[in-house]
This record gives C-alpha cells, structure tokens and sequence, in this order.
C-alpha cells in the first residue's frame, strides 16, 4: 500500500483530469486501480496531492518524449530501463521494459540489459549508454574519463545532456516509488527479516544442539 493519503477523483486539479481520464476512463483508481500496463496506478492518485509536482513530472513525462528530442528513442529507453534495474525499483524497470519494445528494441537486448555487461547483443553506441547510466545511478554520477569519451563517440553534445537528465530523472522517478511504496514497488524490499527464534542462531545454542543430536544418534547406533 502506498505510504501517503492519495487524491481521489473528485479532489482533483484541473490539470490531472484529462490524464486521469485518458488512464482511468470514468473510474476512481482507488475504488478501482488498473491501468491499461498493468500497474495499480496509485502513483497518479500520489503525486496529485502537490499539484505543482504532478504537473512538473507530467512536463518531465511529455519532455522525454517529444519530437524535439535529437537522442534515439531506442538509447533513451536503454538508459531508462538499466537505471529502473540500478535503483532497484521494479516500477521503472518494468514500465520500460514494455517501452523498450514500442521504440523497436528486440527482446533479446531487454533481457540481457541486466546484465549488459557480458552480453553480446549490444552495439558501440548502446554498451556506451549502458555504461555511463551504470555511472550515473550506481556511482552517482561519478563518470570515468574512458566511459564519458566512450559515449562522446556516439553522441552529440546535446543529445548527452538529454540522456543524462532522462535517466537521473528516472533514478529519482524510482527512488522515490520505492520510498513512497508505489505501484510494483509497493511490496517490502525482497532483503527483509522474518520473524523467527534469533536464539537458534546462536553459537552456544548450536554447539548444545549439536551435542545432543550427536548423542541422539550414538544411542540409537549402540541399541541397534
């Protein structure tokens, strides 16, 4: 469940209407969640609660995408989706895996952004992207000098700049979703505790059961 009070339909701003619209038809997505990717859609309901942040990502939203852009659609996604998997938020990584194939991105090469690094599937241009996202999300933003004239092989100055915003803002879109509990990050972080007996684990306790589990066993190989 997400941690913060969501914004139900009748609550809203003018400016989320038509989004809700277009998401939800004529649904309220906390009485009814679903969107038309399978997601819950409590992200919407979420960020409506600040409306000048709703519309400042729904800008970010119509930015990335617009025809202006010079970057390739096709790099964009890779560095979207390999920073989903870096920040470790199922969201993200999800959202633009299904992205990834409407830009013309085989499955092969989604499957293996994983783990791109050993993968043989990507060219130059696409390993440079994947490298400098790795920079950007895991070593927050410390770039090596090899990786950062890797990528200026490929591309422009500008078409730099928009990759580097892109995929920070979808390392803070997937920070922000794990810290929030949205949509596929709702669920605990998968290294969780259970609950359980911690005396169990103990040294002494091991040592104790062991010897009596020995003995256990020596009794009943002396009887047989």
């Amino acid at each position: 469940m997400p941690r913060l009070r969501r914004v139900r339909r009748d609550d809203l701003h003018p400016g989320a209407q038509p989004v809700f619209q277009m998401l939800f038809g004529d649904r309220d997505p906390i009485d009814e969640p679903g969107t038309p990717t399978g997601s819950p859609g409590d992200w919407w309901s979420t960020f409506a609660l600040v409306p000048d942040v709703f519309d400042h990502a729904l800008g970010g939203f119509a930015l990335y995408r617009s025809p202006n852009r010079l970057l390739d659609p096709k790099l964009r996604e890779l560095g979207q989706t390999r920073v989903g998997w870096c920040v470790g938020s199922r969201f993200v990584y999800s959202q633009h895996r299904k992205a990834c194939r409407t830009v013309g991105i085989t499955d092969e090469k989604i499957d293996a952004i994983e783990a791109w690094e050993t993968a043989e599937c990507f060219d130059a241009a696409e390993r440079a992207v994947l490298a400098y996202t790795d920079a950007l999300s895991i070593q927050h933003g410390r770039v090596p000098e090899g990786v950062f004239t890797a990528l200026q092989e490929h591309l422009a100055d500008e078409e730099i700049l928009e990759l580097t915003y892109i995929v920070c803002t979808y390392a803070m879109h997937g920070v922000m979703s794990r810290a929030l509990r949205l949509e596929f990050d709702a669920d605990p972080p998968v290294l969780i505790e259970h609950p359980g007996d911690e005396e169990s684990l103990s040294d002494e306790h091991t040592r104790r059961e062991f010897r009596r589990a020995l003995k256990v066993v020596v009794d009943e190989s002396n009887d047989g």
